[in-house]
């Protein structure tokens, strides 16, 4: 038998913190920044090529480091990516972790806790792991909380009033002096809803608006696009000075600085699906002590999870064995620019359920590769909506509405309409993957190899929905709010006729997971429900 075990307005502030000009010399390990937005696709930022918006926060770091150009995240909605991101493990391997809204079981290691166990101070201000429950936990796995200061204005109705930096800037002040710290700014922007019209009203120029080839092109559209670039500027703005904050205490030098996003952009076809923009993120590196060759542009497929092992290696601590995450620090201590490690030349994500939308409160599982030409998606489910009743797996907006009133166009079938079984489509001539080849004979071949490599890849990775015992997925319990749709759809129990089948499935292939007994005997506890037998 098997075991398995899953072991703006455009602001400057500064701030001096004359204390801890003398931490820095006392511990050679680097201090580790997160900077991780809520729904920011890759060209979202000046970077990479946005005219329309101001981030000289960002751009300044992508020239005092180094720039991936092919990022993405484990998955295109934020709990699962984020979980994904701390553990260092795709989606698939985390368990209930990899679905919207469930859990976050304690037996998964998160580089946070992993670094405070060497000694790190961890903390968090916005945004963490997310939405769900921890049953198991007695604390975000990002780190302690530092939410406290808030502020009295903000540029736009939408945007957060947390106080990112002054809340950065308590964490320091509570830090004791000589201690590295690991700390997780997460923004709540540019998650919905935006102010309609705040994004010209705080200077975004709409003449620089680019509306990504897979909406329509109107001045709704435009509009609504502009509105999601201020968000991003707002989160440009508390990193920048959460920076002048390290750099007047002396810490700047020998801190890891990352900025990217947990996904892709809230519009119809992006976020929530995995298509570019919903999974291919921004990645910024900088890291003054650490990065001796500067302003270098990667061209490496690299994974959100792969920041687990960078932080831990960075941080001269062990990388568990479990992770299949690999660290980037060969990368960031390179010379080189575009392709430095040949190996790295394809990237996986995929999704489970995001929200309830369906019956039986079903997700819309899907499986995808990415290389520099193609993208390969394997729809596991292609009798589900791919949008749900209602269209409800999509986040409302101006966009979103505006699509809905035009249900007979050709753009708004291919972001609400079924999906088949293998979507394949070639990004250098088709960068809105907009043209499906995947029934196109002569890429026959492309797909064969990419489905074979996918294929592999999740074998190796231990896919449950490739292993035989897929229906777990759809067990796990949604914490977040539930629609009366018909079947099962209630709010924070597992699903019992999925429980049933998982436990069937593994029992077949000789799979014991305790962990997952032991949650749905708990579940089953609170509900007041005499615990199943197996």
């Amino acid at each position: 038998m098997n075991t398995f075990s899953i072991v703006g307005k455009r602001i400057v502030g500064t701030f001096a913190l004359g204390a801890l000009s003398l931490a820095a010399c006392a511990d050679d390990r680097p201090n580790i920044l997160l900077a991780i937005g809520d729904d920011i696709s890759w060209q979202g930022i000046g970077a990479y090529g946005a005219e329309y918006v101001n981030t000289p926060t960002f751009d300044r770091l992508a020239v005092e480091g180094v720039l991936f150009n092919n990022a993405y995240c484990s998955a295109p909605g934020c709990s699962p990516s984020r979980a994904a991101l701390l553990t260092g493990k795709y989606i698939w391997e985390i368990q209930e972790a990899g679905t919207h809204g469930s859990d976050f079981p304690k037996e998964l290691k998160v580089y946070p806790e992993l670094l405070e166990a060497e000694g790190y101070q961890a903390g968090y201000t916005g945004k963490p792991w997310g939405p769900g429950k921890m049953t198991e936990r007695d604390r975000n796995p990002a780190g302690a909380e530092f939410n406290n200061l808030t502020l009295k204005d903000v540029p736009a109705k939408g945007i957060s009033n947390k106080d990112y930096a002054g809340n950065f800037k308590e964490f320091l002040s509570e830090k004791p002096d000589g201690k590295p710290f690991v700390f997780w700014f997460g923004a709540h922007e540019a998650h919905r809803s935006f102010e309609l019209g705040s994004g010209a009203k705080n200077g975004i120029d709409m003449d620089k608006v680019v509306v990504p080839g897979f909406l329509p092109n109107t001045d709704l559209t435009r509009e609504d696009v502009a509105d999601y670039g201020l968000e991003i500027e707002w989160f440009d703005s508390h990193l920048g000075q959460m920076i002048e904050t390290l750099r007047e205490a002396g810490e700047l030098e020998n801190t890891l600085i990352v900025v990217t996003a947990d996904n892709g952009m809230a519009f119809p076809r992006a976020k929530a699906n995995n298509y570019e923009y919903g999974v291919h993120m921004p990645l910024i590196i900088s890291w003054p002590a650490g990065i001796e060759t500067k302003n270098r542009k990667i061209d490496d497929f690299v994974s959100l999870i792969d920041l687990a092992p960078t932080f831990l290696e960075a941080a001269g601590a062990g990388i568990p064995r479990e992770m299949s995450a690999k660290s980037l620090m060969p990368i960031l201590k390179s010379s080189k620019s575009g392709q430095v490690d040949a190996k790295r030349t394809f990237i996986l994500s995929g999704r489970e359920r995001h929200t309830h939308a369906r019956p039986e409160n079903l997700g819309y599982p899907i499986r995808a590769l990415h290389t520099a030409k193609y993208n390969y998606i394997r729809n596991i489910f292609p009798g589900r909506s791919p949008t749900g009743f209602e269209y409800k797996d999509v986040d409302s907006s101006p966009s979103h509405l505006l699509m809905l009133e035009s249900m007979g166009s050709e753009l708004t079938q291919l972001a609400y309409g079924p999906r088949p079984l293998e979507e394949l489509y070639d990004k250098e001539k088709d960068p809105y993957c907009l043209n499906n080849l995947a029934a196109n004979p002569e890429y026959k071949p492309v797909l064969n190899m990419l489905n074979e490599k996918l294929e592999k890849e999740l074998h190796m990775s231990g896919d449950p929905r490739i292993l035989g015992y897929g229906d777990i997925f759809d067990s796990y319990p949604r914490y977040s709010s539930t629609r009366p749709y018909p079947g099962f759809n209630t709010s924070g129990k597992y699903h019992p006729e999925y429980v049933k089948r998982a436990r069937a499935q593994m029992k077949d292939l000789g799979i014991v997971n305790p962990g997952y007994e032991r949650r749905v005997r708990n579940n089953e506890k609170e509900a007041g429900k005499k615990p199943s037998k197996r």
